[in-house]
């Protein structure tokens, strides 16, 4: 049986930069940490899910070439991962999920019982990474 490609795609993942044990110890914790984050991001609206993967990416790249080798491969994860590592790409679905999610969150922000200032400020913040999102190149 022949083996398997381990991807789908002919892309490999960048090199890894290298790192002290105890490093790779920290990367590797947050790179569970912001993958555990991303994929909660999928269910709970306003929790940004490309940020958390794209994170988890870059931290595992420095810590475990098995989880990194998975990330770049998965049928989910890796289009964001290697868009990306091609020059900060962000999909336009992409731009567009996160232009929904973010505006359901304003609108239930304006419905609940906070201070003006922390709903004008988490609205404002969305905005500006908003902003930062559109401005991002798209993958061809």
């Amino acid at each position: 049986m022949p083996p398997a490609t381990l991807c789908p795609t002919d892309e490999t993942p960048p090199p890894l930069a290298p790192a002290t044990p105890l490093m790779r110890l920290l990367y590797l914790g947050l790179a569970g940490l912001s993958l555990l984050l991303g994929v909660i991001g999928i269910f709970v609206p306003g929790l940004p899910t490309t940020v958390f993967i794209l994170l988890a990416g870059w931290a595992a790249a420095r810590s475990s070439p098995r989880l990194h080798a998975w990330l770049w491969c998965h049928p989910l994860f890796g289009s964001m991962l290697r868009d990306w590592a091609r020059g900060g790409c962000v999909s336009r679905r992409a731009k567009y999920s996160a232009s929904a999610m973010m505006a359901l969150c304003a609108l239930v922000l304006l419905y609940v019982a906070a201070p003006w200032w922390a709903r004008a400020s988490a609205i404002g913040c969305m905005a500006c990474v908003l902003t930062w999102l559109w401005l991002r190149p798209e993958p061809d």
